[in-house]
């Protein structure tokens, strides 16, 4: 979830981020997610800056989340960038930089800061998402090291209340975790153990089972939930059982032709292209996922 860009030079001032901060990188997230959607023609991540303030929030206070925050010479701020650094994977977002001073070298170096932090703490690999149609912040993330794995289509459109004959979608709960962990590493080599036990306690997990074991799961269909399956029908069965797509909606890996075709013919939509990338250990997927907008 990004929008960083670097052309002409400033000279950054970094520091972490503070609770008292949220406010003001609500407003610059707000301002700078939503001129980039306008400028291209796509509808903004965030539909208030008060919900991107909520995010700010929320973000500020995780212990698991690293923040660095970017001022100007005269100590104002003008940017914030996040590592999630919960499991072994860390991912990256949202990157914002004020419109004002764009196009200078803030977004630059809150990316170098965060890829240092990531090294430092030994993740094997650091990830994020970024808006396809963003050629400066693509162009940025390469030279930076991150490789394009995935392009991605972020899914839309009314809960399809549809269930999938002998898959049967519940909610997760504490002894489902190991199963659980065993899909993920089985198609990701890694899991997500931390995340998905937060998303359990909070209520938006759901396995999937077939055949009387656990085939899939979700910590919620949509844009900061990420889902895993076997196949493309525990997906199937995941996004049928859907009560809506949080978000902007969900993000489905446009290679996967017979997931998207399958989605079109329930009458969901493309809301916009985006982009996963990955900084060092990456394997390709051994079955069927939807990412989340950090990976």
């Amino acid at each position: 979830m990004t929008t960083a860009q670097s052309t002409f030079e400033a000279t950054p001032k970094l520091r972490p981020g503070k609770p008292e901060d949220a406010e003001r990188l609500g407003a610059i997230c707000f301002s700078a997610f939503g001129n980039i959607s306008a400028a291209h023609n796509f509808p903004p991540d965030f539909p208030s800056a008060e919900a991107a303030t909520g995010l700010m929030s929320m973000l500020l206070s995780r212990p698991d989340a690293y923040s660095v925050v970017a001022e100007d010479q005269e100590g104002r701020i003008v940017g914030s960038n996040f590592l999630w650094e919960a499991d072994t994977i860390s991912g990256v977002g949202p990157i914002t930089v004020d419109v004002k001073v764009q196009n200078s070298s803030y977004g630059k170096a809150m990316m170098e800061d965060v890829i240092r932090r990531s090294d430092e703490q030994g993740h094997a690999s650091v990830r994020l998402v970024q808006a396809a149609f963003h050629n400066r912040s693509l162009s940025l993330y390469t030279k930076l090291g991150f490789d394009t794995v995935e392009p991605l289509s972020n899914m839309q459109g009314p809960a399809l209340s549809l269930a999938i004959e002998g898959y049967n979608v519940r909610p997760m709960t504490a002894t489902d975790l190991d199963a659980v962990d065993s899909v993920a590493f089985r198609v990701h080599g890694h899991t997500r153990h931390n995340e998905v036990t937060g998303a359990m306690q909070q209520g938006t997990a759901q396995v999937v089972e077939h055949n009387g074991r656990i085939s899939g799961y979700t910590t919620g269909v949509g844009f900061f939930g990420h889902s895993v399956g076997e196949t493309n029908r525990d997906l199937q069965a995941l996004i049928g059982a859907a009560e809506s797509f949080a978000g902007p909606g969900f993000l489905l890996p446009t290679r996967n032709s017979e997931l998207l075709r399958w989605c079109f013919a329930h009458g969901l939509k493309i809301v916009q292209p985006l982009t996963l990338m990955s900084r060092g250990l990456y394997q390709e997927p051994r079955g069927a996922f939807l990412p989340s907008i950090l990976y």
